[in-house]
């Protein structure tokens, strides 16, 4: 068997390769302590820690976090920050108590589990032996439970992940290492949808064109009758088949250069293709994604307190979305009363190329540790980026009748269509230099100071089809400031202070392509769904037709966060550690929209939605979305962790943290565009701060996790049979008790006696029962009775907005339990078998999404679907050499 040395310096190798295959096992000491330190405890949920899952079976899934598989009914787009923001809503974060900050990196939004960024240089190889690893894991849905609100038995689906991973050490110092694997998921998608009940599957239209067209919308839903009337009579349960390809390859190579120095050039690809499911016709859109990352790196150590790094770098990244063949082409948005159809963002065709270029130089002398560097990226972005270039129809209540009878009429209350081509390509420069020191002063006390200057020059459209109005954002400055007290007898004392950065997305500046006179973004209120821009101007080349507008402010900068934090921490010399702390932030200048040019009162109109836009007060445009830094962003939390390693085969951690969020419209990974625009939008163009200040959609007053591993001993020399049997198994929990994240109540519609008739959806109601104010609405049977539609009022012709804040009441919370079993065999040498089986979610403990949250709605206080999947049963099984 290896040294325990030798065997943490595989595991670190092998998390470089296949960060989501291997990772440390839960029960294995932090590495790479500071040798003057006491060994202390790190939170288990800082970004340096969070791979302690010892075979992570699920991917993206941090088990060991106590992460449950995401329901895949909860629609996902795999591009841009939608990822993380998804994470966020559905598990709230982590409050993340950053030990100390390194100058090299960028901290923002770490306070909430984000890591760190990270300069692009390979780190050393860590040996040159020969070794290996070949690797399965296996999840089958004969070991699934069904979820709650599954009708059926659980439908045949599969998830198969293999791979490899080899060393070969050459003469001469050389090594060159190979690692590939696929991951395939196939088989069914379990989900729930809303549907027409029987009774509403008749077109109403008398128009026997029109009749047509409403019969295909119908007819785009299953044509069963709703099969979980008991949760929603529109509530439909079924499956739907979904592919699922991953594809990676890699290889490196590691060789002496001029005595003291190194060279290593690493490659990896990495390709992902999505034949979605689809519960209702041309639900989800087919996606393709890949990455090839390469990386040269040249490190020398000058002398044995010196050393120096420079890399160089090409990152592409392809992302193509269409819509599926099945698809009926606009998108169909009845506001949560039947299931939406289609994508409003497809056609999507992107490709961003980022060269990237960084240097550092570390001298460690004198109880000092400083380092300086750089980092420079040319960042190009080319492709088609759709906004509702296939057309969006909103239905909702309106003309005195209901949403779903307004779609059997064939009657919308809004057409929104983009025409023109959306094709450009986006050059910008992104620069970072830092300089920093760590100083051991003496008798226990560590000072940590450091400086980044990161300037971002202004984007540009290489075609010029689109003006980017953004100047240089060219003076950001972020100091850092750090100090760790130690004393053997009460632990370490530590504080820091950062100034932080982040960014004006690509995603957010592109919108600029949306804009005349390359592209006209329609808006027709109650258009003739046989001819829905009739009167409207569609010649795209056009420079004076009206059009809706995406303006960039030109004073536009990226947003930057304080960020602090402070804690103690202590350890005995049995394993037991304990930690209290207080991390806190205050963000700055984040990204949102505001909407202007809404309709307003005009004396002698009407206030209906068929004059929405003769009530515009710039006849030029319909709604103008301005993007500026509109948004600031408060967050503190109190965190205590206390565990023991190592005592008698048991490790054992209990986290507990109290935390706030709150913005004003936006948080930090807001970026100003799509669902983002919408969720922080005020119901008026006035007095915007005063109208959305409240909780962040992430806000988690309460949470609580623990891990638990432990390794069987021996029974003793008399029972050799025992031992053999039992030796060895190490056995794991993990459990998470979090509050439930809030979401918002809308009106639902914007027509007369719902909404203030403005042309933009998003009012919501007054409430009259301050009682379910901060109520969490968390089961389908108490759902309605918790949420009544009695506590709520629409607003009045004559009323601007409602007074009920955004996320005012919370969903259900999590309770999730995951559990494993592992054992590794040696072989002989330096070879072992290891064998995981992992359990997720453990008890099927459903995490309920939000109910319906629109007044107008059919469904208002109903819950029809849940944010996590059932129990799952997961194998793994690892052969090193």
């Amino acid at each position: 068997m290896d040294s325990p040395a030798q065997a943490e310096r595989d595991l670190s190798r092998v998390r470089r390769a296949h960060p989501g295959v291997l990772a440390r096992p839960t029960d294995a000491p932090p590495a790479g302590e500071d040798e003057e330190e006491l060994e202390e405890p790190r939170s288990l949920e800082e970004p340096a820690s969070r791979e302690r899952t010892e075979l992570n079976l699920l991917g993206a899934v941090d088990t060991n976090a106590g992460e449950s598989r995401r329901n895949e009914n909860v629609q996902l787009t795999l591009i841009d920050n939608n990822v993380l923001k998804e994470i966020n809503v559905r598990m709230g974060t982590s409050a993340t108590i950053v030990r100390d900050f390194d100058v090299s990196a960028s901290y923002f939004g770490s306070e909430f589990g984000t890591p760190p960024t990270s300069q692009i240089h390979l780190e050393p190889a860590p040996d040159h032996q020969l070794h290996g690893d070949l690797y399965e894991t296996h999840g089958n849905s004969l070991f699934s439970a069904r979820s709650f609100f599954q009708v059926g038995a659980v439908q045949p689906a599969r998830t198969n992940s293999y791979g490899l991973r080899l060393l070969i050490p050459f003469a001469g110092g050389r090594a060159f290492a190979v690692d590939a694997g696929q991951q395939k998921h196939t088989g069914n998608v379990n989900g729930n949808v809303l549907i027409p009940r029987p009774d509403e599957r008749t077109p109403l239209a008398t128009d026997p064109a029109l009749r047509a067209i409403v019969a295909r919308i119908l007819d785009s839903f299953p044509a069963e009758a709703p099969n979980r009337p008991d949760i929603d009579p529109r509530a439909h349960n079924t499956n739907a088949p979904q592919s699922i390809d991953n594809d990676t390859a890699g290889g490196r190579f590691d060789f002496p250069e001029g005595g003291a120095g190194r060279v290593a050039l690493d490659y990896q690809f990495r390709k992902q293709a999505v034949d979605a499911f689809q519960l209702v016709k041309g639900q989800n859109p087919d996606t393709t994604t890949g990455s090839h990352d390469a990386c040269i790196t040249w490190s020398r150590s000058w002398s044995p307190a010196t050393q120096g790094t420079l890399s160089a770098g090409f990152r592409r990244m392809t992302s193509l979305i269409v819509q599926d063949e099945a698809a009926l082409g606009p998108v169909i948005w009845t506001g949560r009363q039947l299931q939406t159809l289609g994508t409003p963002t497809v056609p999507y065709d992107r490709a961003q190329n980022f060269y990237r270029y960084a240097g550092i130089a570390t001298i460690r002398k004198r109880g000092h540790h400083t380092h300086a560097g750089f980092s420079v990226v040319r960042e190009q972005l080319n492709g088609i980026e759709s906004s509702v270039h296939s057309g969006l129809l909103m239905f909702n209540a309106n003309f005195g009748r209901d949403t779903v009878t307004n779609v059997r009429f064939g009657t919308p209350t809004m057409l929104a269509q983009s025409i023109g081509s959306p094709h450009r390509g986006f050059r910008r420069w992104k620069v970072q230099a830092f300089a920093g020191d760590s100083w051991n002063v003496g008798r226990g006390i560590n000072l940590n100071f450091g400086l980044r200057y990161e300037p971002v020059t202004r984007p540009l459209e290489v075609n010029r089809l689109s003006s980017v109005p953004v100047g240089c954002d060219c003076n950001n400055f972020a100091p850092l400031l750090g100090f760790a007290f130690q004393n053997p007898r009460f632990g370490v004392l530590r504080a820091a202070y950062g100034l932080h950065y982040g960014e004006i997305f690509a995603a957010t500046y592109s919108q600029v392509r949306f804009n005349p006179p390359g592209n006209i973004l329609l808006s027709a209120v109650d258009p003739d769904l046989l001819d829905p821009l009739a009167g409207l101007t569609t010649d795209a080349l056009d420079p004076n037709a009206r059009s809706g507008v995406i303006r960039l402010v030109p004073d536009l900068v990226a947003p930057y966060s304080h960020q602090y934090n402070a804690s103690w921490e202590i350890a005995t010399a049995g394993g037991g550690y304990a930690q209290v702390g207080y991390v806190g932030s205050r963000t700055h200048r984040l990204l949102s929209t505001w909407v202007f040019n809404r309709a307003r009162p005009v004396a002698g109109t009407n206030r209906t939605t068929q004059t929405v836009n003769q009530r515009r007060p710039d006849s030029r445009y319909f709604e103008v979305r301005r993007i500026l830094n509109g948004s600031r962003a408060y967050f503190d939390a109190a965190r205590a962790t206390a565990g023991i390693r190592n005592w008698h085969g048991l490790n054992a951690e209990f986290s507990y943290w109290i935390s706030k969020a709150i913005d004003l419209g936006a948080h930090f990974a807001n970026n100003a565009t799509f669902r983002d625009a919408f969720t922080g939008m005020s119901q008026t163009e006035w007095d915007v701060h005063a109208d959305v200040k409240a909780l962040s959609e992430f806000d988690q007053p309460h949470a609580a996790l623990v891990r638990f591993g432990y390794e069987i001993p021996l029974a003793g020399s008399q029972k050799r049979l025992w031992n053999k049997l039992v030796r060895g198994w190490r056995l794991f929990a993990v459990v998470l008790a979090k509050s439930g994240t809030p979401f918002t109540v809308y009106t639902g519609s914007d027509a007369p006696g719902f909404g203030n008739v403005d042309g933009l959806s998003g009012d919501r109601p007054h409430v009259v029962d301050p009682s379910i104010l901060g109520r969490s609405i968390n089961h389908p049977d108490s759902a309605k009775d918790r949420l009544p539609l009695s506590a709520f009022r629409y607003i009045r012709a004559a009323e601007s907005r409602g007074n009920l804040a955004r996320h005012a009441v919370r969903k259900d919370g999590i309770q999730n339990v995951n559990i494993a079993v592992s054992r590794e065999w040696p072989l002989g040498g330096t070879a072992a078998l290891a064998f995981r089986a992992e359990s997720v979610n453990l008890f099927n403990t459903p995490q309920f999404a939000m109910p319906g949250n629109e007044l107008s709605g059919g469904n208002f206080g109903q819950i029809t679907n849940t944010l996590n999947d059932g129990r799952t049963l997961n194998f793994a099984a690892r052969l090193s050499f």
